[in-house]
């Protein structure tokens, strides 16, 4: 294929089309001289076209694999009306339908085919395959095929086999919008594309407004999620991590808003699903709250707004529901509404993909021990039967036994119903009106498959009465129905769950081939992912930056529209609110205060949570502070005028604008660390965030408590120290779970110093040394000066002191050191 310009131009005509978007031309052209290609291109960024223009300059059919059954019909109609010849082959079409379009691509009469990934298990399909001219594979959401991305979907796996096998390594296109750098090496060597260009088109969303809405009980986030439902026009989208809290919302939002909002997700019947669907579409719907089973493949481009009422469970899935809003490039808002606490749902979603080695064992063995096969139990009955907590470990737990070869997972429609007919009649045919062609034509398969075995129970699989009958599922169901009103006819429907057919039943559950090691790196992983969402919830800085930065994105910078870019921005300093009231000296000492709790936290070295804390940096005297012994670390005390209570608070706007990682150490006992961010803070490299906000009580109060450090000498001996913090004390209390072991050591300040990078002598390694840096703006030569003298005495007088075995304030006290800097 080798189109000129025009050519390129004349086919564009071809979709209604004047020019090209970004990064399309440069795909098609890779296309056009037959070079395998990954694409990653943002939501509403034109993929389809890279495959779809290509195939009209070329002879032969393209084949696009798509996981979205609703999509695969949008775009085959739409490709219809342009005089296009595609069509589509899944699960919704009747098998004699099935069969045509297989036919027509065996007499070249098709340009574009669409099939479900399951389709490539399909022998039927696969021979036509071999028999037809097939120019070019097209992967749709090609983050599918590996298995660390966000949607692993198994039937995608066998794309690398079956392109090298019954496609002779054909030239592949493989297309995403979501996908880490990580994940596009991944997905190329599973395909085995051949030395592959890779386009990151860019990942930004120019038109969308991130922001984050911060709360910690229920009835705020209802709150916050009304007054921002109120004040949107147009349409929206509102997720939810469960079925249970899409409906809670269902039930509540509509009537606080008064705008019609329907409910969507899994656990609906199909029906009910397309209703609502339709309605949302079509505009009777103002919103539609769901889980992520909506919006893959909805072809709706003026939704205005997508919030997350529950944080997805990583990045990739946030940016691509987000990524929903604003198709038609005008401004939309994207709102995640985000509490720590919904890290649990995410994190019992991780633990249900990747059971433990005991629940896999117990499922293995309970099924062994059953005498039938194959063993019809739904997932809810094998959990009650075992003693776990979820039904999806169970699902899980199957799936990886079936991976191991010794058992099969049917596909329900391989479960079999029962019939039978107890008469002698020649036919039940006569006991049927002759206008009921639908139940006479069931009732011929029924009697074709029965025989002679009247009076008896005959089994059969679904598909073969469908097959005879020549209808789909719904309506041999529906008559099946009907006909067992008839006195002589009955039947009982298949096993509705996914019966269990062993394979090979002697293989001891030591013996079978299943990496628990190489699990417990993709569950390590997920955790990660869901640390990468808290992350972004939590940025003191651009949010539409760290979504790029994830993504590998070379273009990635400040969007200038995040609720984070428009505060720093309106706030003309980098302090915007976080000062508001304060003079200059509240306001170095303020600084001077987050420094020393960013100090506090590094010594903590990530092993406690906020509570210990805080209660060391309160000079707290309880057991836990003598058990790991942290009075002796240098930050010990330094802000004992402030109450736990007060500091607690302080952590925790710090957490949320990312000066401090909170970690799940144990289950629901997280532990801080010092983030990146939050050590460039430290060290003065960057500004505390301009959207960084404090009462003014709060601020004030962490103001003095930071001036007191340099009032007071705080170098103290332990015994000087304990007599003089018995004030907070009594606040200062332990909380149970707050400390987590670490091996049995104390804590080593040396250690967590060098750990961190940290200069012991210039960045808080003793408490008189942080004042002095915190406090003083000591930007002139002269102050300068003052302040090495200061720091180059200091650093004597802990060697004198430390050689001496006296405390530091003996040798030389600061203001003594204060005097001499000057003087000089």
């Amino acid at each position: 294929m080798n189109e000129t310009a025009t050519d390129y131009q004349s086919l564009l005509s071809r979709f209604g089309l004047s020019e090209f978007r970004p990064g399309q031309r440069d795909v098609i052209e890779e296309v056009a001289r037959g070079k395998d290609v990954m694409c990653v291109m943002p939501t509403g960024g034109g993929k389809s076209l890279c495959y779809q223009l290509p195939c009209l300059a070329r002879p032969g059919i393209t084949i696009v694999v798509s996981p979205l059954i609703a999509l695969m019909k949008d775009q085959v109609d739409t490709l219809r009306q342009l005089g296009i010849d595609a069509k589509l082959i899944n699960s919704t079409l009747s098998l004699r339908e099935q069969e045509d379009v297989m036919e027509s691509m065996i007499r070249g009469e098709l340009k574009i085919v669409y099939v479900a990934p399951e389709r490539l298990r399909n022998g039927r399909f696969l021979e036509t395959l071999g028999q037809c001219n097939v120019s070019l594979l097209a992967v749709d959401e090609a983050h599918c095929v590996s298995e660390w991305g966000h949607d692993f979907r198994p039937d995608y796996s066998r794309l690398g086999k079956v392109r090298k096998e019954y496609l002779g390594g054909l030239q592949t296109i493989a297309l995403t919008a979501t996908a880490t750098p990580m994940v596009r090496d991944d997905v190329c060597s599973l395909l085995e594309l051949k030395n592959p260009s890779v386009f990151v088109t860019g990942f930004a969303r120019t038109n969308l407004h991130f922001g984050v809405s911060q709360s910690k009980t229920d009835v705020e986030k209802e709150d916050q999620l009304t007054a921002f439902v109120k004040k949107q026009e147009g349409a929206g989208i509102i997720y939810a991590a469960t079925r249970k809290t899409c409906e809670a919302i269902g039930e509540w939002l509509p009537e606080k808003t008064r705008r019609p909002i329907g409910v969507y997700h899994g656990g609906m019947e199909s029906e009910q699903r397309r209703i609502v669907q339709e309605k949302f579409m079509d505009g009777r719907l103002a919103a539609i709250v769901a889980t992520n089973a909506f919006g893959m493949g909805i072809d709706k481009s003026d939704i205005r707004y997508v919030a997350h009422y529950n944080m997805p469970g990583t990045l990739e899935a946030y940016y691509q529901e987000a990524g929903r809003a604003g198709r038609d490039g005008k401004e939309s808002d994207c709102q995640l509404f985000f509490s720590y606490q919904d890290r649990y749902i995410q994190e019992f979603f991780i633990e249900n993909r990747y059971p433990s080695k005991e629940v896999v064992k117990k499922v293995y063995q309970y099924l062994l021990d059953r005498p039938e096969d194959p063993i019809e139990l739904t997932l809810d009955q094998l959990r009650e039967a075992i003693g776990t907590d979820s039904s999806e470990a169970i699902g899980t737990s199957q799936t990886l036994l079936a991976k191991a070869g010794v058992l099969r997972r049917l596909d329900s429609s391989q479960n079999q119903m029962l019939v039978r007919i107890d008469s002698d009649a020649p036919t039940m045919l006569d006991f049927l009106p002759k206008e009921a062609k639908l139940r006479r034509r069931v009732m011929t398969a029924i009697e074709q498959v029965v025989g002679r075995r009247r009076y008896d129970d005959v089994f059969v699989r679904p598909n073969r009465l469908m097959e005879l009958a020549n209808v789909d599922r719904d309506q041999l169901m529906r008559t099946l129905r009907e006909l067992g009103r008839l006195n002589a006819f009955d039947y009982v429907p298949p096993f509705r769950g996914r019966a269990v057919h062993f394979v090979k039943r002697d293989i001891l559950f030591e013996n079978l081939e299943i990496d628990f090691d190489e699990l417990a790196r993709r569950k390590a992983a997920e955790y990660e992912k869901l640390e990468a969402v808290i992350g972004f919830a939590r940025t003191g800085g651009c949010r539409q930056r760290v979504i790029l930065d994830y993504f590998g994105d070379p273009e990635s910078k400040n969007c200038a529209k995040c609720d984070r870019c428009v505060t720093n921005n309106e706030a003309g300093s980098s302090l915007g609110q976080f000062t508001d009231g304060l003079t200059d000296a509240d306001t170095n000492a303020l600084v001077c205060g987050v420094r020393v709790i960013l100090s506090g936290v590094t010594r903590m070295h990530g092993r406690f949570g906020k509570n210990l804390v805080a209660q060391m940096l309160c000079g707290s005297q309880n057991k836990r502070i003598s058990q790991w012994k942290l009075q002796r670390l240098s930050t010990y005390g330094m802000l004992s005028a402030m109450k736990q209570s007060q500091l607690c608070k302080v952590i925790d706007a710090m957490i949320e604008h990312g000066m401090i990682e909170q970690r799940e150490v144990d289950q629901r006992r997280p532990t801080i660390d010092i983030s990146e961010f939050g050590k460039s803070v430290m060290h003065l490299k960057s500004p505390i965030p301009a959207s960084f906000t404090l009462g003014k009580a709060l601020a004030r109060s962490l103001a003095a408590a930071a001036r007191h450090i340099e009032s007071s000498d705080v170098a103290k001996s332990d015994a000087d120290a304990h007599g003089s913090r018995t004030d907070t004390a009594t606040e200062n209390t332990p909380h149970d779970g707050d400390e987590r072991r670490s091996n049995g050591n104390d804590i080593d300040e040396n250690e967590v110093l060098r750990s961190t990078d940290d200069d012991p002598e210039t960045v808080f390694g003793g408490a008189e040394t942080a004042i002095e840096i915190t406090l003083d703006d000591l930007t002139s030569p002269e102050k300068k000066l003052t302040r090495e003298i200061g720091e180059a005495l200091k650093r004597w007088r802990r060697r004198a002191s430390a050689a001496l075995g006296i405390p530091a304030y003996r040798v030389l006290t600061n203001s003594t050191i204060d005097r001499l800097a000057e003087f000089r």
